[in-house]
């Protein structure tokens, strides 16, 4: 999957029910259309998985818990099993309400390496561009100074709306599905064994943007009656997952 993101913007949150997500797909498709790895598919969505990592006293979950300003989490993200498929080690950064992600693209055969706090060879890079040397360096030091591991798998499905500028500044996707389960493995796979349903039927509405919050966007929330809500995937998850274990088999 190419390399999309949107390095630098903000992000709203809203939880809607799904006959409100139809009708929010609806109003959005005049402004925007579907990314193109949606587009062809059952409900315009496509499945992304996530692998957490945290320190042994869960530092990034609990700086989220506690509404530190200045925080980030740590993640390996694909899309499908093979060892032939690439994925993302990723640091998504919070200064305030800025979001900033950093991120690097690997070959299946980097996932231990960068367990370890190693820095890959460039022949274990997708692409050894200077973005990704740098965002993989600090992955490593983020990696070792917090002697992450695996923490949680995330699952779920995405729907995704694009400009067709291609400048990617807006974006709105809404995620439906979302499960989680704990996650020890050293390797990266699809298959869920026991997950646990994170926010049950509820869709995810996100409404990112680069600089100024959109007009358009200021007239869909007054149209909807959105109320802007929290919706951390992996911290909900583990929070969640709380009453099934999780943190007393860690911590």
């Amino acid at each position: 999957m190419a390399d999309q993101i949107q390095r630098q913007r903000f992000e709203n949150k809203y939880h809607v029910d799904e006959n409100t997500a139809l009708k929010i797909r609806d109003y959005v498709s005049g402004y925007l259309e579907p990314d193109k790895y949606g587009a062809t598919r059952p409900n315009l969505s496509y499945r992304v998985h996530s692998v957490y990592l945290d320190s042994p006293d869960y530092r990034t979950y609990q700086n989220t818990i506690n509404g530190d300003r200045n925080r980030y989490k740590l993640r390996f993200r694909f899309y499908e099993n093979g060892d032939d498929k690439p994925f993302y080690a990723e640091i998504k950064r919070r200064y305030d309400k800025v979001i900033y992600k950093k991120r690097a693209a690997f070959h299946r055969s980097a996932v231990r390496l960068l367990l370890n706090g190693h820095f890959p060879d460039r022949a274990h890079f997708v692409d050894t561009n200077t973005f990704y040397l740098e965002s993989a360096d600090q992955f490593c030091r983020y990696v070792n100074h917090l002697q992450a591991r695996p923490v949680t798998h995330v699952r779920y499905d995405r729907e995704a709306w694009i400009s067709n500028d291609g400048d990617n500044k807006i974006r709105v996707t809404l995620d439906r599905n979302v499960f989680s389960e704990y996650y020890t493995k050293k390797y990266l796979t699809t298959d869920m064994i026991n997950p646990i349903s994170v926010f049950g039927k509820v869709v995810i509405l996100e409404l990112k943007f680069t600089d100024r919050f959109p007009n358009w966007f200021q007239d869909l929330v007054r149209y909807f009656d959105l109320r802007q809500n929290s919706a951390a995937k992996y911290v909900d998850g583990v929070y969640n997952m709380g009453d099934a274990g999780i943190l007393s088999y860690y911590m």
